[in-house]
């Protein structure tokens, strides 16, 4: 299923902009350009009319020959930007279309294998066998391209503002649990709960921990010991938790574990407070840990190897 959305969601960027004039015979594919062919289920030329740089809304169902590879119906979606400038140079067709109208397009798949890496393509598609790309579009709504504009400016507003406040919930965080350590040259701070006098975390070693990570809210998001964050199941005393284990140094976890968790001893508990740029920054992770979010991890190093 990852492989079909994967595919299908760079198809859309491309191929799946394939809309043109209408058809005086709606029972048969109509050429557009060489391997390209449509046919208008449903006309609507009274609805608003696509410009270039708008963003289509509505349904789409893409198949090879009569197998389906993507299918978001009964799920309005953003599905296609009206870019003339797509490689395969038929997306200019795209603005010709309104709202309210549903077409089909068959493209040959040979001609889409040329723009996409092999492994990009279904799995059933067969070099030279003829097979044939299938888009059926219903498209019930336009986001204008100001509109996409004003979005993007927004965003980029309210990211500045996380970026700005973040310091400041750091401070807040600190001074609301009288945390007196001061944090190091990347802004992390390391608080030592329970000194442990086992083994040195020291860059390679294999280290296990458990751990529990929260948002500066209290939110836990990930731990290994007090709940299953990917599920939102409540942390159950029968069950057996198991240490979380990666090595030092490879980039198995964010930076701020490496900084915070180096030359720490076995039996050590401590907590990480730890800033977005040592973490995930302006990307966040998901849906659990926004953008420019400090988190907080309470961590126990269980072993070193």
């Amino acid at each position: 299923m990852k492989h079909n959305m994967k595919w299908a969601a760079m198809v859309v960027a491309g191929a799946a902009m394939m809309f043109a004039c209408k058809s005086e015979n709606k029972e048969e594919y109509q050429p557009l350009s060489e391997g390209l062919s449509y046919m208008i289920e449903k006309e609507n030329p009274s609805g608003q009319q696509v410009q270039e740089g708008d963003l289509l809304v509505g349904e789409m169902t893409v198949k090879l020959d009569d197998s389906v590879i993507f299918d978001t119906k009964g799920k309005v979606q953003r599905i296609a930007l009206a870019n003339p400038n797509w490689e395969v140079k038929v997306g200019e067709g795209l603005t010709k279309m309104h709202v309210g109208e549903i077409a089909t397009f068959a493209l040959d798949a040979d001609l889409m294998a040329k723009y996409l890496n092999p492994n990009q393509m279904p799995p059933k598609y067969k070099a030279g066998s003829g097979q044939k790309i299938y888009y059926r579009i219903n498209l019930q709504d336009i986001v204008t391209r100001n509109e996409l504009m004003q979005e993007q400016s927004n965003f980029e507003e309210n990211m500045q503002q996380m970026a700005q406040e973040e310091p400041e919930e750091i401070a807040k965080y600190v001074a609301d649990n009288k945390i007196t350590v001061q944090p190091n040259a990347d802004g992390l701070y390391i608080v030592v709960k329970k000194k442990g006098n086992g083994p040195k975390v020291t860059m390679g070693k294999q280290v296990s921990v458990n751990y529990t990570g929260r948002l500066l809210d209290g939110t836990i998001f990930d731990s290994s010991v007090e709940s299953d964050a990917r599920t939102g199941n409540v942390y159950d005393a029968r069950r057996t938790y198991e240490p979380f284990t990666f090595q030092i140094g490879a980039g198995q976890v964010i930076p701020g574990w490496d900084n915070g968790l180096l030359n720490q001893t076995v039996g050590t508990t401590l907590q990480l407070i730890i800033p977005s740029k040592e973490a995930y920054g302006s990307r966040g992770a998901g849906n659990r840990i926004p953008p420019y979010s400090p988190l907080v991890f309470d961590i126990e190093i269980v072993s070193v190897k």
